[in-house]
């Protein structure tokens, strides 16, 4: 492999190579809690878990963290594994932590016997406020010195649901001077009386996530557990529960912390996205707005796409906020080579070409994708009478709009050249009806003289009496600032985007009629589109993916 090509978290893995760590002991995980959808954030984690997967043939669990059966559901399990499915990646093994709760709580009462845990009968408040501050220690509990045997009864009778919640905690017995908080005698065990998504009403108490996943890592064979930055400092104590059940027989995992995926407009903490459905602001957990994996399907983003995000974006050691842009151009420039274009008016105003035929209408052909040879070419209806976007026409306009107005002329792509000759208006001077004439000897592609002849401006148009009617959802960021997370004590709900969403009607070419659901479409000049869904008086419903350039403008 080229030291090139490295990150920094390969050059680890190398190494572990060197000092004499078989190839066949490297295994990776990614460990989800089923606690809400996957967003942008975990892609970066899925990514380079699976990648490294693939660089160096190993496998990769996929693992559910589901120790808090007060806030993981089934329903999320099921929407993970797709999210990741959809990614393109396949995971060796589908694990949980509840897997492992019988040997959890064996691990736990060796560690009673060791004398390296105890049961702490205070309040949650009682044991926070001994904790101390990470320049002064802390008290220890007056329960810290139980006897091995009270320790091992006051357990199982809370695992024999003997003790009400809150009664008791099972603590490590590690340094309440430690200058890392986290090794003041943490919590392992707590007692919840919550149905379990997976083992519904057999337990009642239920491990910490720093005492779950290291041994769930250690269990498993995991050779590299990734974690982001904000764990750094939990790797003194997954070591040290790993420690303290020596003599390990198996290989001992090792953790390492790289920066986490941080968008600018955008927030990515589950708490907070759940609130913002709780809310209102947004439909749910797939809405389009959200950062969500799920959300960025509906919204017409590619797998691919999202993948070379992550890849761009690379894997740094350091925390830093990506700008939402590239995401955009990533899926931009994607969509670019795969969508078939096709032509959309989503603002309409009728266009009448008044020296056409009346009744008349002809076929004219178009390319599918100029970046795809293969694509082919389309046939497109053309008569008389027309849409276009009400935005492409003025009465009167300076030299700087290419646009249509009396007097001038444009080219209607793939068609012909027409002027802008007279206005229809309603009482009140709206513009019912643009009237224009055309060249007959300026079709596209005949290769006249006429056809030849440069004009400014190239407007798109559909067909009135061929066109589809359509509605389309029109989506911008759902922030309108870049670090709507930034102060912790502030609810990102109050800097939502008001014009964030938005739906308009309007029409397509008749060639989209019988698309299916999840078709991706360029509508020239306009953007790109996900085909959402057909409704029942047949019209069809797009959402907009992302506009053909950057127009953002920041605040």
């Amino acid at each position: 492999m080229s030291e090139k090509t490295l990150n920094f978290i390969e050059h680890i893995i190398e190494e572990d190579l060197k000092l004499g760590l078989a190839p066949d002991q490297l295994r990776f995980r990614f460990p989800p809690e089923p606690n809400g959808y996957l967003h942008i954030g975990h892609t970066k984690a899925i990514c380079l878990n699976f990648n490294l997967g693939e660089r160096y043939d190993a496998p990769v669990n996929l693992r559910f963290d589901d120790t808090n059966p007060a806030k993981e559901e089934t329903q999320y399990v099921e929407a993970i594994k797709k999210d990741i499915e959809w990614l393109g990646f396949r995971w060796d093994k589908e694990c949980y932590a509840s897997d492992y709760f019988t040997q959890l709580f064996d691990w736990s009462k060796e560690l009673i016997k060791k004398g390296l845990a105890y049961v702490d009968s205070q309040s949650s408040e009682e044991i926070s406020n001994q904790k101390g501050t990470p320049t002064q220690a802390g008290t220890p509990s007056p329960f810290r010195n139980r006897s091995i045997e009270e320790n091992l009864i006051l357990f199982q009778e809370m695992k024999e649901a003997k003790h009400p919640e809150g009664a008791h905690v099972l603590r490590a017995k590690i340094d309440m001077a430690s200058p890392n908080m986290l090794l003041r005698d943490p919590v392992m065990y707590r007692v919840l009386y919550k149905t379990h998504h997976r083992t519904g009403d057999d337990w009642c108490i239920y491990p910490m996530y720093d005492w779950t996943h290291g041994e769930s890592d250690y269990i498993e064979h995991i050779s590299h557990s990734l974690c982001s930055l904000e764990f750094k400092p939990h790797r003194d104590l997954y070591d040290w529960f790993l420690e303290a059940l020596s003599p390990l027989e198996k290989i001992r995992p090792k953790q390492r912390e790289f920066a986490r995926l941080n968008l600018s407009y955008t927030v990515t903490s589950k708490r907070k996205l759940k609130d913002l459905i709780d809310q209102g602001h947004v439909m749910g957990w797939d809405d389009p707005r959200m950062p969500t994996i799920s959300g960025l399907r509906r919204r017409g983003y590619t797998p691919e796409s999202l993948r070379n995000f992550v890849n761009t974006a690379g894997v740094a050691k350091r925390d830093n906020i990506i700008d939402v842009s590239l995401l955009e151009f990533c899926v931009r420039d994607h969509l670019n080579k795969i969508a078939p274009r096709v032509m959309a008016v989503l603002n309409p105003v009728k266009l009448k070409i008044k020296n056409y035929p009346e009744g008349q209408s002809e076929v004219l052909e178009a390319e599918n994708n100029p970046e795809d040879e293969k694509a082919g070419f389309r046939e497109i209806p053309f008569s008389a009478n027309l849409f276009i976007e009400r935005e492409d026409f003025k009465e009167e306009a300076n030299r700087k709009f290419f646009r249509l107005t009396l007097g001038k002329e444009v080219r209607l792509k793939n068609a012909y050249i027409i002027k802008g000759e007279e206005v229809v208006k309603d009482a009140k001077g709206n513009i019912l009806e643009i009237i224009c004439s055309y060249d007959p000897l300026s079709k596209s592609g005949s290769g006249s003289e006429e056809s030849k002849r440069k004009v400014k401006g190239t407007l798109h148009w559909v067909s009135a009496e061929t066109a589809h009617p359509i509605k389309v959802n029109l989506y911008d960021r759902l922030f309108s600032v870049e670090e709507p997370d930034k102060n912790k004590d502030e609810e990102p709900s109050q800097f939502i985007n008001p014009d964030s969403f938005s739906q308009v009607e309007g029409y397509v070419e008749p060639s989209v009629k019988n698309a299916p659901i999840g078709s991706r479409f360029q509508f020239q000049r306009l953007g790109y589109f996900i085909l959402e869904s057909n409704t029942e008086d047949d019209t069809l419903l797009f959402n907009k993916t992302v506009g053909l350039r950057d127009t953002w403008k920041k605040n």
